[in-house]
């Protein structure tokens, strides 16, 4: 039985509890000076890579419903918008032309973070037998990740509304942002293999690629998935196919259980790939009670392993296939903000 107070039963396989009673960060743990030092090492040519789409992309919101593109807009200087603004027009002594704006961004939009608040699941923590809603490390939801439970005070704020009604006390994203998410990123390029060509990898494909390519994971990497998916969207220009979107390049097979196994074992701190979800989505076929995003559930939920989508990793990938590497130093924080459960990233790779 755990000393920690918030649970007595912990996921089979998870590591709650092994970084700390009260731990909010993870895998990152690892994430350590000396994984740094192993990524500045692989810095050979000093030259970087943006690792974000343009964070008005994907276009519209096919992908997911509830997403919509960042809305940017002038803040007010009274009641006058705040964009061009000559400042001599309230005093000719002044020659200041100002321009101050604002966004209206959905967190998870385009290339983005999940922080350990953004998927957890039903499950006896408590060991009497009845399952609760928990985050990773047994966090509660209602008491450590609280929301509102009228939709009126959901999505985007009305006219006069300026206030927050969602809070991820325990486990927002600024607890990743906080560890700077430096060191050792690791590819693993599958569009390499398989094109643009729809691909569901399981353990036995990915060992083969990684042999293929003689690629090595160690504890304390950022391993990052190249798939052709973010390209895609480059190349579609704001206007996404969803029929070509959802019936191209690879994806995990959260159902695989060896492929959860190796994430386990590998001891890698973030998975990260250019597509949507990491895994495929919709799950393999599974009969009985299960999670909808296994993967999810077992990188989040499960071991504080952080999942970032969408990252733009062509241009990358290709240079590396190139010259015969697969590691870089990989900067890739989230914002620095407060009780949020998700993040657009810029990360910049540096090999």
């Amino acid at each position: 039985m755990s000393g920690n107070k918030r649970w007595v039963n912990r996921p089979e396989g998870s590591t709650w509890g092994d970084f700390g009673e009260d731990d909010q960060r993870g895998r990152i743990n690892l994430l350590t000076s000396e994984k740094l030092k192993q990524g500045i090492a692989e810095v050979k040519e000093f030259q970087p890579f943006c690792l974000s789409l343009p964070l008005d992309l994907p276009g519209g919101n096919l992908l997911n419903p509830r997403r919509f593109p960042p809305v940017i807009r002038p803040t007010l200087r009274g009641d006058r918008p705040n964009m061009n603004y000559g400042l001599f027009r309230d005093n000719d002594q002044q020659t200041d032309v100002i321009s101050d704006d604002l966004v209206v961004m959905h967190l998870q939009y385009s290339t983005q973070w999940d922080s350990l608040a953004h998927v957890g699941s039903r499950f006896d923590a408590n060991g009497d037998g009845i399952p609760e809603s928990v985050y990773y490390n047994g966090y509660r939801a209602g008491e450590h990740i609280i929301g509102p439970t009228d939709g009126k005070d959901a999505g985007v704020p009305g006219p006069g509304e300026n206030k927050s009604t969602s809070n991820a006390i325990a486990l927002g994203i600024q607890n990743m942002a906080e560890s700077c998410v430096q060191g050792r990123g690791v590819m693993i390029d599958f569009h390499a293999h398989f094109g643009n060509k729809r691909e569901i990898i399981g353990y036995d494909t990915l060992m083969r690629v990684m042999e293929q390519d003689k690629v090595v994971v160690e504890p304390g990497d950022m391993v990052c998935l190249h798939t052709g998916f973010a390209q895609l969207l480059m190349d579609m220009k704001g206007n996404p196919d969803l029929h070509t979107l959802e019936n191209s390049c690879a994806a995990l097979d959260g159902r695989d259980q060896k492929l959860l196994k190796w994430i386990t074992d590998s001891q890698l701190v973030v998975l990260m790939a250019d597509n949507y979800a990491v895994e495929t989505y919709p799950a393999t076929s599974h009969i009985g009670c299960c999670a909808t995003l296994p993967l999810h559930e077992h990188c989040l939920f499960k071991l504080g392993v952080h999942l970032g989508e969408m990252f733009y990793l062509t241009p990358l990938a290709q240079w590396l296939r190139k010259n015969g590497r697969n590691r870089f130093l990989l900067t890739a924080p989230p914002l620095r903000l407060p009780g949020a459960v998700g993040s657009p990233a810029t990360a910049v790779a540096t090999v």
